[in-house]
């Protein structure tokens, strides 16, 4: 069992999943139960699963929670797109963020690549 909040990776996330919510309070209030709910909410996913991997009795466990974890920042990284296409977000809120939402899939990927090696 290690402890999530040891790891720069659940960091990142966490540090990105809070940045999603502060973005998001200034979309429009139709989009209250649309985008935004959904962006919080795949957010919010990566370090869930990243913690609830770390949780688990295998690397191999921990590995396939790291891929769901990344398979929720590929989801970030569409709805971002979204907003800064629909005009939510400015072009460098949009960059910055995808920026850190790649860097977090590439230490993810590191990251399983690691555990996965050894099986």
């Amino acid at each position: 069992m290690k402890d999530f909040k040891k790891l720069k990776v659940w960091e990142k996330a966490h540090h990105l999943t809070l940045q999603v919510y502060r973005i998001t309070k200034n979309f429009p209030s139709d989009e209250r139960f649309g985008l935004t709910v959904q962006l919080r909410r795949a957010a919010a996913s990566v370090p869930t699963n990243i913690a609830e991997g770390c949780g688990r009795d295998s690397e191999l466990e921990l590995a396939r929670f790291m891929s769901i974890a990344a398979g929720s920042a590929s989801e970030v990284e569409y709805q971002l797109l979204l907003a800064c296409a629909l005009s939510y977000i400015q072009n460098e809120t949009y960059r910055e963020l995808n920026q850190q939402v790649n860097e977090v899939k590439r230490m993810l990927n590191s990251f399983i690549q690691k555990l996965t090696a050894n099986s």
